[in-house]
């Protein structure tokens, strides 16, 4: 115990020099955002959470069901802590912390639903920052380039808020502004945690944490960046216009910067509020099979995926002119690229994970870099049991008790999942994160797991393998096969898509013919 309050201590220094180091290099010297509050702040609540860990579990039988509730109870403290911290020290803090309370299926509940409120809870800038950021960036004041400009911003995020304004030519725009002070902060954010995450791996070596900063040192400088986003956004709405029920808003690039983005502006509800769509009359389940073909496109044929769909970046609406539906994507900040390895192994696996070959399951999965952890990473992907897997995750439904059972195995299992999560390439990281996040409102929606949003998924998987194929030979005739054989394949799954629509009939007249019957013997 001695030897383990030194190691934290002379960590604690490192974390401190290091940072002061960094600090007194650089011209942005402020120590009401950065400083020895700032600093002193994170390295007290890293300390305060180790030391918790340390001392609160020592004393309890390993397993036993004291132990449980107590690393409950720590769990939910160290959260708390963690959340005040971010909400603290903002930016970049809060980035993190929503990027952990996204990860449902693969961290503890108690810090998942803590972290959540990171999402709600972003600090604001003032109007007089924004103004100072539009100045800076645009060379004009903002009563020069607008005709309305709100005070009161439409959402505030860990980077930025969005205000409603109207260009003098009359179009209504939403302008996101960057927060004044997050880009100065970013890498010495990035450098703090760096040193506090090397300091509690010396703490507990079985934990793995790195991925985390490996991810923020690589996002960060693109998300700070509203022309990337911008490019991403444009990229996007070319790649997936076939599909109709898309809407992706128009960027204004004369009006934007890296840190200014004006863009077309668009209403609507966020995609997981059931009451908006009911008294719109959206139907959910619409919806739900349009989000999960939209993903299957980005993901296994495109490769290039947005990695942050969370409530407040996907709205729905029905047009003002036709009355069809539409889903609205937005923050285009975060995109993950898959090199085609990765992307066609990825493809495989879940090919392999729809129709039970865990053959499949353990080639492919082993090809991803989870090694001997196999089965424990098909889990964090479909978030199922491994009885769910092996029984065929699109023939069972997920039940209160499965997902209980999978939630509670992300607290047993935690340091596996940390080092599985050190272990598989960088790029699964953020697919990660965004399964998650669809997860999370697909359970919204009540449409979680259907066996229709599995046919969807492997449909893409098919038509990818096969365009794969064909790209690898010259052969008209090997083309035709192939083309051939992908057709059979889609038929196969229309065919047993039509077979689940039917029993679905069946079972949905039996009971209308059971009704008949009961209601008459009831007179």
């Amino acid at each position: 115990m001695a030897r383990r309050a030194l190691k934290l201590a002379s960590w604690t220094s490192v974390a401190l020099a290091a940072s002061g180091i960094c600090l007194y290099s650089n011209k942005y010297l402020d120590p009401s955002d950065f400083g020895a509050v700032r600093v002193g702040r994170a390295v007290a609540t890293t300390a305060v959470i180790s030391y918790d860990y340390l001392t609160s579990l020592k004393s309890v039988p390993y397993g036993s069901e004291e132990y449980l509730q107590l690393r409950s109870k720590v769990h939910l403290r160290s959260a708390r802590r963690l959340c005040e911290l971010c909400c603290a020290n903002r930016g970049t803090f809060i980035k993190v912390g929503q990027h952990l309370g996204a990860l449902d299926y693969l961290l503890p509940e108690e810090y998942t639903s803590t972290l959540k409120v990171l999402h709600s809870q972003a600090p604001q800038s003032s109007m007089k920052e924004v103004r100072q950021v539009i100045r800076e960036d645009l060379g004009k004041e903002i009563h020069d380039l607008f005709l309305s400009f709100d005070d009161t911003p439409l959402g505030a995020a860990s980077l930025a808020q969005v205000h409603k304004a109207v260009l003098r030519d009359g179009r209504t725009v939403a302008v996101k502004v960057q927060h004044p002070k997050v880009q100065a902060q970013s890498s010495k954010d990035i450098l703090l945690m760096e040193v506090l995450v090397l300091a509690v791996k010396q703490l507990f070596p079985e934990f793995e944490f790195m991925w985390l900063v490996d991810e923020a040192k690589k996002n960060l400088p693109l998300e700070l960046d509203f022309l990337n986003e911008g490019r991403n956004a444009e990229k996007v709405a070319q790649m997936l216009k076939h599909f109709d029920f898309l809407k992706v808003p128009r960027i204004y690039w004369e009006l934007s910067t890296k840190r200014v983005l004006l863009m077309e502006f668009v209403d609507g509800g966020q995609v997981n509020d059931r009451h908006y769509m009911e008294r719109n009359k959206i139907d959910v389940n619409e919806i739900s099979r349009h989000l999960g073909r939209m993903y299957s496109e980005m993901i296994f044929v495109n490769g290039f995926v947005h990695c942050d769909p969370h409530p407040g970046n996907v709205l729905v609406r029905k047009q003002p002119d036709t009355g069809k539906v539409e889903i609205v994507l937005l923050d285009h900040g975060l995109y993950q690229a898959l090199t085609e390895e990765f992307r066609l192994d990825y493809c495989r696996l879940w090919q392999s994970l729809i129709w039970t070959d865990m053959q499949g399951v353990r080639k492919y999965g082993q090809r991803l870099g989870a090694g001997d952890l196999y089965p424990l990473f098909a889990c964090m992907l479909t978030a199922r049991s491994w009885d769910a897997v092996n029984r065929g995750i699109g023939q069972t439904p997920v039940t209160a008790t499965e997902d209980s059972e999978i939630r509670n195995h992300a607290a047993n299992y935690l340091p596996q999942i940390s080092q599985l999560l050190n272990r598989v390439p960088r790029q699964m990281l953020l697919i990660f994160k965004t399964n998650d996040l669809l997860r999370g409102i697909e359970a919204a929606l009540g449409t979680r797991a259907s066996a229709s949003s599995f046919l969807n998924m492997s449909r893409c998987c098919i038509k990818a393998l096969a365009a794969h194929k064909k790209q690898k030979t010259r052969s008209l005739f090997r083309r035709a096969r192939i083309s051939l054989r992908e057709s059979f394949s889609l038929w196969k799954i229309n065919l047993h898509e039509l077979v689940l629509h039917v029993k679905g009939l069946r079972l949905t007249g039996w009971v209308w013919a059971l009704l008949c019957w009961l209601l008459p013997a009831s007179h």
